[in-house]
């Protein structure tokens, strides 16, 4: 069975996409740094498959096909994209397959067969409904050393507590950290 994995830029605000006001669009720009890159790149791992919503697919679709040859760019255009979409016919960055109508199901199938763990990066809508179906393994924000004040959140109040347990972390000389969860399963209390 293969293992979901969620990748996110977060601020410390939990912000992951500055809307409406795009002055700060590019928050996270001013912290890349080749050992970044180096610490992404090894948390991924070499060989994955990616789990998108549409919004992040086509927006993907549009830059890493044509993006020079790198470790990212060679990963993401090698794995095969599984979508959450109502318009599988117009998918045309590949090797991709969608999720069929039932999304949920189509996870579960993708899940249960063998291969490379599934990361999600970006796609808020289906995170958190993984994360609410309890289809999510491991969860890796890399937290940003900023506040960015409005915008869209990793964790939507429609999901229900979750317990994460911290298997990794390690600190960027920019200030930011990377850390690794696993999850738990639902938030216990007193």
């Amino acid at each position: 069975m293969r293992k979901i994995r969620i990748f996110e830029h977060i601020s410390l605000d939990g912000v992951i996409e500055h809307e409406g006001d795009y002055t700060y669009g590019a928050w996270t720009a001013p912290y890349r740094s080749p050992t970044g890159l180096a610490l992404v790149i090894e948390a991924q791992g070499s060989s994955f498959d990616l789990l998108l919503g549409r919004r992040t697919y086509d927006i993907w679709a549009g830059y890493w096909p044509k993006a020079e040859s790198s470790p990212i760019a060679d990963g993401l255009n090698a794995a095969t994209k599984y979508v959450a979409t109502h318009r599988p016919d117009s998918l045309g960055w590949g090797p991709v397959e969608d999720l069929g109508a039932d999304i949920m199901e189509g996870v579960r199938g993708v899940k249960s067969k063998d291969g490379p763990d599934l990361i999600v990066w970006g796609s808020s809508t289906l995170t958190s409904v993984l994360l609410d179906q309890g289809l999510v393994d491991e969860v890796v924000l890399a937290v940003y050393p900023l506040l960015v004040g409005r915008g869209k959140r990793f964790f939507s109040d429609s999901v229900d507590p979750r317990e994460l347990a911290l298997v990794g972390t390690q600190a960027f000389p920019s200030g930011i950290i990377l850390n690794t969860y696993k999850v738990v399963g639902p938030l216990k209390t007193g």
